[in-house]
């Protein structure tokens, strides 16, 4: 017996080191796979759901923190309870791996679920583009996720209209939210084209993100809002009305309307560079004359038949293409916006400025003015900045005493009562444009900032540090407020 005992004492001591030993082999392969994915988030190290191709349920500390599985779904759960996961997007690739980047890496979407909400807001990323081989190439180095999704965090957390904060966002916080990112490094996002070197898939990854949404009750909408910033916003207005046709095709019901924020350019006047070295120093017109050969760019219909072939490039500017539209549309436009200002060589707070770029500067907001004169849904203030709608702070800024997200409800009103037979609401106003026209004159305005010192100035002290000499341009150097207020009339 007390051989049988020693035996059975000793198997089960082989036991215990053999179940030690698969679990620590276990724990070393978990941490090998953690670790090995430090090259794909720059970021610092947080919680974030692995949804690489082929993997949707595995748990990963983004910054290499070698943290198990076991444990991350621990913090996961914790946070949860917290609170903290709950306003994040969660990134999705595309279900169609023929869709991809520029790079050819996979194409995708971030996704913020409102569970029971049939009120759908897609928001197009900007960034600009690159027009030529060698653009793209530079672009490729130094911002490659504007290109590529392998650096894209699982996770991003929305501002302003794409917050899932009441008190940040009052009317669209209970929204489906779907961020399409920037990986296409074209202004324009409807093109499509396989080159040698990179890929231009705009208009195929917009569909094919509506497909994946399917899943998700886009069919089931009320409305879906298809949004954008800057080169985003040029991405609506080309893509909006082949969104609305593709959803009614599934047989959906949903009213698509577009919000274009700071996408509404104008012509460029002002002698631009005709072989300009790089994006930043090019005139507006120039990449996308080029470009729009390297993207084998295709213009809505009913605006590229109002061109001869070559021109068709123009139905970039929404003043030109706004009238072919069948979709409600609003439009978000600083008066004096600082990429227009940039594509005739202008940079506030960034250079010296010369006499005739301070007259374009002030001539601006009349023109923008003029441009959206018929459209329907406006918000433009006199401020020399750029983007809105996405910005956290973007419930401050008013045009005649009404807020941005006020506006935007109040055209969201209307639209429903004429959608339903009802006379809109008075008193509730979405044309909304500053009465007064030179620049920084509306008192919510975002402040100026001197890119050398980084320190917020006035627009007269700005204009002193570009250069100009104040008692030339008419204004009184002491004046201060009061010697701007000359200028204009009543701002805000």
């Amino acid at each position: 017996m007390k051989i049988l005992g020693q035996i059975a004492f000793l198997l089960l001591l082989g036991g215990i080191w053999c179940q030690n030993n698969r679990n620590s082999k276990a724990g070393a392969r978990t941490t090998k796979k953690s670790g090995g994915n430090q090259g794909r988030d720059a970021g610092p190290s947080l919680l974030v759901t692995d949804v690489t191709p082929g993997n949707t349920g595995s748990t990963r500390g983004a910054g290499g923190t070698g943290a198990s599985a076991e444990s991350g779904q621990d913090s996961a759960a914790a946070a949860r309870t917290a609170g903290q996961q709950t306003d994040d997007m969660r990134l999705h690739f595309l279900k169609n791996t023929q869709v991809t980047c520029n790079d050819g890496t996979p194409a995708g979407f971030y996704l913020k679920e409102f569970r029971g909400s049939r009120r759908w807001l897609l928001f197009l990323e900007g960034g600009f583009c690159c027009y030529s081989k060698e653009t793209c190439d530079s672009r490729y180095q130094n911002i490659p996720r504007l290109m590529s999704s392998s650096v894209w965090p699982q996770t991003k957390r929305g501002s302003g209209i794409l917050s899932s904060q009441a008190e940040e966002n009052p009317h669209w916080h209970n929204a489906n939210i779907v961020y399409v990112p920037t990986s296409l490094s074209i202004i324009l996002l409807w093109l499509q084209k396989v080159s040698s070197e990179y890929t231009f898939m705009g208009s195929l990854i917009i569909r094919e993100v509506i497909k994946d949404l399917i899943p998700k009750g886009i069919k089931q909408a009320k409305v879906v809002m298809l949004s954008g910033t800057s080169a985003g916003g040029i991405g609506v207005l080309l893509n909006i009305e082949r969104v609305a046709s593709q959803l009614e095709q599934l047989g959906a019901e949903a009213q698509v309307r577009g919000l274009v924020d700071s996408g509404w350019f104008l012509e460029n006047e002002l002698q631009g560079l005709v072989n300009c070295p790089g994006e930043a120093s090019c005139s507006f017109e120039h990449p996308m004359k080029i470009g729009f050969r390297l993207w084998n760019g295709v213009v809505p219909d009913r605006c590229r038949q109002l061109y001869k072939r070559g021109e068709e490039w123009q139905c970039i500017y929404g003043h030109k293409i706004y009238s072919t539209l069948t979709s409600p549309l609003f439009v978000v436009q600083w008066l004096y916006d600082e990429e227009q200002l940039r594509g005739e060589n202008i940079y506030v707070g960034g250079q010296s400025m010369s006499v005739e770029q301070w007259q374009y500067l002030q001539n601006l907001g009349l023109k923008f003015k003029n441009s959206l004169r018929d459209v329907t849904g406006v918000f433009a203030a006199s401020c020399i900045s750029h983007s809105a709608i996405s910005k956290s702070n973007w419930m401050t800024f008013q045009v005649r005493g009404t807020s941005l997200p006020r506006a935007l409800q109040c055209w969201d009103r209307s639209l429903e009562a004429t959608r339903n037979n009802r006379t809109p609401a008075k008193g509730c106003p979405f044309h909304l444009v500053d009465t007064c026209l030179s620049p920084q004159c509306n008192p919510t305005c975002p402040p100026l900032v001197d890119q050398a010192t980084q320190q917020e100035l006035t627009l007269l002290q700005m204009l002193v540090a570009m250069g100009l000499d104040l008692q030339k341009l008419g204004l009184d150097p002491q004046g201060g407020a009061d010697s701007l207020a000359s200028m204009v009339s009543n701002g805000g």
